[in-house]
């Protein structure tokens, strides 16, 4: 197998004097969408954000396409071809639609990209197109969702860091929503790191999945061997 696109080895993040976490291991390869899962302050976020920049690490390497980045700032990250959509979404409330789109590309030069990619968004979760000069700040919390994931899709990243898709939304979007990471993994071949709370549905369209618990990796493997696995089905899946 080709090396990872990312591939975290032995990090430990500290809060302070709370070691949130313990060394862990993770890899990412080119065209995947893999899944962290665990419980309410199991680490996920933390692994994201230290991948973004957002967090130092206290030791370890974070390689993103073979160059150690965790020494970089995020602004350097997001440059170099990491995007994140965050937890509860972080929208600009005071900003149309549009111009969050266009805060997401602020790095592009491109400007024939751009143009496709936002319509291509547009494509995908049309209300944003209807509402397009609508203030964020008065949108649902699917809709803003929906943008948040548009967001950091028109930074053009080689991996896109999702944390917690669905908390908070209606379960009807939720599908849709789903529906939307896997067409832009399977039609834009982007490579996808997703935390997320609902574990069925992240298992259900993610390759493979690591499964955090108070800051280790507790279990990892193929995304359908881990959605038939008793102690995940116990813990996650309310089986």
């Amino acid at each position: 197998m080709s090396d990872p696109l990312l591939h975290i080895k032995d990090m430990h993040v500290h809060y302070g004097a709370i070691h949130a976490i313990h060394g862990i291991d993770l890899k990412v390869y080119e065209g995947e969408i893999v899944t962290i899962l665990g419980s309410n302050g199991a680490g996920k976020t933390t692994t994201l954000h230290s991948v973004s920049g957002l967090i130092p690490i206290s030791s370890g390497e974070i390689l993103f396409d073979g160059k150690p980045i965790q020494s970089l700032p995020a602004h350097k990250i997001v440059s170099n071809g990491i995007a994140q959509s965050p937890e509860g979404r972080m929208v600009f409330p005071d900003l149309s639609i549009k111009e969050n789109l266009e805060m997401g590309a602020f790095l592009r030069k491109d400007n024939k990209g751009i143009k496709e990619d936002l319509e291509y968004m547009y494509s995908l979760f049309p209300i944003l197109k209807e509402r397009s000069k609508q203030l964020a700040g008065t949108l649902s919390g699917g809709e803003q969702q929906m943008l948040a994931i548009a967001r950091a899709f028109m930074a053009a990243p080689k991996l896109l860091l999702l944390d917690e898709p669905s908390l908070g939304i209606a379960p009807i979007l939720v599908q849709a929503i789903f529906d939307a990471i896997v067409e832009i993994n399977k039609k834009r071949k982007m490579t996808i790191l997703l935390v997320e709370q609902n574990a069925y549905a992240a298992l259900k369209i993610a390759n493979r999945g690591y499964v955090l618990m108070t800051g280790e990796i507790s279990m990892s493997g193929e995304a359908k061997e881990l959605i038939t696995n008793e102690e995940i089905k116990k813990a996650y899946l309310g089986h």
